[in-house]
């Protein structure tokens, strides 16, 4: 790409992934970030739709801040296959031309957003955590150009124990993945309608395409920790899989719902879709009890969001007392009961 032509990218564009026509919870929260991207460079917002059948769910997509919906429908894309969901993305980009393409870091995003990236010749930032737009270098450096109306995409490096702020300023687009949870989406404007394009490449079922035999779907009652507005967490303090019954009835007398670090999911003791972090799910209760778990860093960028933390563990130097805004010295296998009991008191 020539620098020329970085001018010809407008717009911020939002993969839409929708799974059995249904749109995912991401597709949602990003339309709510790029709409603070698009007012910060007076551009608009389009949601990138792909799929087959799916041409109903755009007035949602409008709702949530869409100003254009481009619509790539085909029975090729009826289930996710990276090849012909590639080819539907990379020709949107190459089409359309945007500023800016924010995916989902889900199973599906994290394999399409690299893929993606390669095909239309750019660089991909995973896993932000915040973007913005802003110069780049941030700070000017003598006899170097500083380019205004950056995208500058924040992320955890090394394990997270630093924070990297990294732009794209010679390729257009601008592309970013995104984890569940952490943007926040906008409140709906019902009635809300945008433009609706409908585009289709064209699709050629070759040996590069993949041919799903079966989808065996698992019948999970478990409730997504990313919607609960309390979660009691428990950690490696537990000491076992049996003394989560205790978080159990702390959270049946609350209303929340237990949740844990990974130390726990490694042991066994809980299942792994329960687990907050980096490697688990980004979660914003509005209660967040965080009882024998440390605090590592890794831990507390899943959590550190919630409007409330509560932290009992027997370590005053626990590193998770630094993020918690009430925090109980002692041992939990006390404290928990007493807290249960003296809550059934208040909570009827």
């Amino acid at each position: 790409m020539n620098k020329m032509g970085l001018e010809e990218y407008k717009g911020v564009y939002v993969f839409a992934q929708q799974v059995d026509n249904e749109l995912s919870g991401i597709a949602f929260e990003l339309l709510g970030k790029a709409k603070e991207l698009a007012a910060d460079l007076s551009t608009d917002v389009t949601a990138v739709l792909i799929g087959s059948g799916v041409k109903g769910l755009t007035d949602q997509l409008a709702e949530y801040g869409a100003d254009k919906v481009i619509v790539v429908d085909d029975p090729e894309l009826k289930d996710y296959r990276t090849e012909p969901y590639a080819h539907a993305l990379s020709s949107v980009i190459n089409e359309y031309k945007p500023e800016i393409v924010l995916v989902g870091a889900t199973a599906i995003g994290r394999d399409l957003g690299p893929r993606v990236s390669a095909r239309v010749a750019t660089g991909l930032t995973a896993d932000c955590t915040v973007l913005e737009i802003g110069d780049f270098p941030i700070n000017p450096i003598p006899n170097q150009e500083q380019k205004h109306n950056q995208l500058l995409m924040t992320r955890p490096a090394f394990g997270g124990n630093t924070i990297a702020t990294i732009a794209c300023p010679d390729n257009r687009p601008q592309m970013a993945t995104v984890r569940p949870g952490v943007m926040q989406k906008i409140e709906p404007v019902a009635g809300a309608k945008a433009e609706v394009i409908e585009y289709n490449p064209g699709f050629t079922p070759d040996n590069k395409y993949v041919e799903i035999l079966e989808i065996v779907k698992e019948v999970s009652d478990v409730v997504d920790i990313m919607d609960a507005k309390i979660l009691v967490s428990g950690g490696r303090g537990m000491g076992s899989k049996e003394n989560f019954k205790m978080l159990q009835d702390l959270a049946d007398v609350i209303g929340g719902t237990v949740s844990c670090s990974r130390a726990v999911v490694d042991n066994g003791w809980m299942p792994k879709e329960m687990q907050v972090g980096q490697t688990g799910k980004t979660v914003r209760p509005n209660v967040y009890f965080a009882i024998g778990i440390s605090g590592a860093i890794q831990h507390t960028a899943g959590m550190e969001e919630s409007d409330i933390i509560v932290a009992i563990n027997k370590d005053d130097t626990a590193p998770i007392f630094d993020v918690a805004d009430y925090g109980i010295v002692g041992d939990l296998n006390k404290i928990v009961p007493k807290l249960t009991e003296a809550l059934k008191t208040v909570v009827k």
